[in-house]
C-alpha cells in the first residue's frame, strides 16, 4: 500500500458519513492553512450532471495546446487518488500527495470532517504552492454546499446538463437539483450553460438574475453542432471533430470552446482549440479498450469498450452511442452502486442490448449484488445472467455467441475503475 492510501484511509474515518453538505468544516480547515483558496489562479468553477469531467479535459488541452499550465481538480478517481489533482499540467507525485495530506491531517487536529472536504483542502493548498496559469475546478456533488463552492470569485462559472442523479443528497425533483447546482453562480461572472432541458434551464436562468450572474447558454448565445467531419461552433467556425467518441461529446467540446471564448485574459486561437479537441485524455468515458489481459482472453473480431455513467441522463447518452453500433450485437456487463437507479440507466438501452451480464462491482460494499442487477434488467425485459466477475462475464458471452459483437462494461465510475486497474 503506497503511503498516501494509508492517509487516506485515515481521513475516511474523520466524519461518520461519506457525504454531509455542509461549507463550515473546509472553511474551518482552510484558514488554519492559511486560507490557500483565496490565493489561487483563476479559477473556472464547473458544475453539472454529466459532461463535467468531459468539459474540463477538453478545457485543459484546449488552454496546454496554447501554452498554459492548468491546475485541475475533478472526483472521483477511477485507479489512483493522484488523478483527482494535475500541478501545471502533471499528475500530482506520491511523495508530494503525501505530504500534502499529512499536512492537512496534522492542520486538521482530529476535527470531523469528511474525505472529499479534506481532500479537497488539500488541492487548493497545493495550487497555492504551485505556479500555474488557472484552475479548472469540478464541483464534486451539488453546488450549493460542496467543498469547491468556497471559492468566491471564480473567473468564470460552467454547467454542464442536469439531470436526475445523487436524489438523497440533492432533492427529489429537477428544479431542486438543478437549484443546488446553479448556486455556484456568482454576482458579475459569466456563467457558461450547456445543454439544459426547460426546468433546469429555467432554475439557473432565475438564480443568475437573483445572484448578478451574466449567462452565456447554449442554443441561445451560442452553439456546436456536428456537420460531416467537423463540429460547427457559432455556424462559422469549424473544427475537427472530438477526440472523445459519441454524439454527446459535441455538445461537452461546445461548452468547453464557449468557455474558452469568455476567458478576456488568455489567448487561445482556433488553432489550439483544434490541437485539443484532437488530443484530450479522459478515460472511462465510451473509451475502447485495445489491450491488456482482457482484451486478450477475448477471442480474435470482439471490441470491449468501457463507460463510467450511472444515472438515466447517460443510459440515454449510451444509447446514442449504441444507434451508431447496428451493425454488430452489443453485450453488457453490467454493475451499479445499490444507491443508484438501475432502471433509470437501463431502460434507454433495451432495444439496443442483445443480453446483459450483471456483476457485483468488486471491493464495493455499496454494490448491487449480481443477483439485483440482473434482477432489475430483467423487469425491463432484457435477458440477462448474473455473473462471478468480469472476466468470467467476458467467458460466458463470447463462448455464447454465434457471432462477435461489441462488449461494453458499464454502470459506474468504480467498476471503470477497477476494470482499468486489472486491465493494466
Amino acid at each position: 500500500m503506497a503511503k498516501s492510501d494509508a492517509i487516506l484511509e485515515r481521513l475516511l474515518r474523520l466524519h461518520p458519513k461519506k457525504i454531509d453538505l455542509s461549507l463550515d468544516r473546509v472553511l474551518h480547515l482552510l484558514d488554519r492553512l492559511g486560507r490557500p483558496h483565496e490565493k489561487l489562479p483563476p479559477v473556472v468553477h464547473v458544475a453539472g450532471t454529466n459532461g463535467k469531467g468531459s468539459s474540463i479535459a477538453f478545457m485543459r488541452a484546449m488552454l496546454e495546446a496554447a501554452g498554459y499550465r492548468a491546475h485541475v481538480y475533478t472526483s472521483p478517481h477511477l485507479v489512483r487518488f493522484n488523478e483527482r489533482i494535475r500541478l501545471a499540467g502533471e499528475l500530482i507525485s506520491e511523495a508530494a500527495l503525501s505530504a500534502l495530506l499529512e499536512d492537512c491531517e496534522t492542520a486538521n487536529r482530529g476535527d470531523s470532517i469528511t474525505y472529499f472536504e479534506i481532500t479537497t483542502a488539500a488541492a487548493f493548498k497545493a495550487f497555492a504552492e504551485t505556479p500555474a496559469d488557472i484552475v479548472l475546478l469540478e464541483c464534486g456533488l451539488g453546488g450549493r454546499y460542496d467543498a469547491t463552492t468556497v471559492v468566491a470569485h471564480p473567473a468564470l462559472t460552467a454547467i454542464t446538463p442536469v439531470s436526475m442523479d445523487h436524489m438523497q443528497f440533492l432533492g427529489d425533483t429537477l428544479a431542486e437539483i438543478a437549484g443546488e447546482k446553479a448556486a455556484i453562480q456568482k454576482p458579475g461572472v459569466v456563467s457558461v450553460i450547456g445543454a439544459q432541458t426547460d426546468i433546469p434551464l429555467r432554475v439557473i436562468e432565475d438564480e443568475a438574475s437573483a445572484r448578478g450572474a451574466s449567462l452565456h447558454r447554449m442554443d441561445v448565445e451560442w452553439t456546436a453542432s456536428r456537420e460531416a467531419e467537423h463540429l460547427v461552433f457559432d455556424g462559422v467556425r469549424r473544427f475537427p471533430l472530438p477526440g472523445l467518441p459519441g454524439p454527446h461529446q459535441i455538445a461537452n467540446a461546445g461548452l468547453a470552446i464557449a468557455c474558452i471564448d469568455k476567458l478576456d485574459e488568455f489567448k487561445v486561437g482556433d488553432d489550439a482549440i483544434a490541437q485539443g479537441l484532437r488530443h484530450v485524455d479522459w478515460p472511462a468515458r465510451v473509451q475502447r479498450l485495445t489491450s491488456g489481459p482482457l482484451i486478450d482472453a477475448l477471442p480474435g473480431g470482439w471490441e470491449l469498450w468501457l463507460d463510467g455513467g450511472h444515472n438515466a441522463a447517460a443510459g440515454e447518452t449510451l444509447a446514442a452511442v449504441a444507434a451508431d453500433w447496428a451493425e454488430a450485437p452489443l453485450h453488457l456487463v453490467f454493475g451499479m452502486l445499490d444507491s443508484k437507479e438501475p432502471a433509470a440507466f437501463l431502460r434507454p438501452l433495451v432495444a439496443r442490448i442483445e443480453a446483459l451480464h450483471a456483476i457485483a462491482i468488486p471491493g464495493e460494499d455499496a454494490s448491487l449484488s449480481a443477483d439485483a442487477a440482473a434482477a432489475a434488467a430483467k423487469n425491463l425485459g432484457i435477458v440477462a445472467t448474473p455473473a462471478e466477475d468480469v472476466g468470467a462475464a467476458l467467458a460466458a458471452i463470447s463462448a455464447n455467441a454465434t457471432a462477435p459483437g461489441r462488449i461494453l462494461i458499464c454502470g459506474s465510475l468504480y467498476l471503470a475503475g477497477q476494470v482499468l486497474a486489472d486491465n493494466a
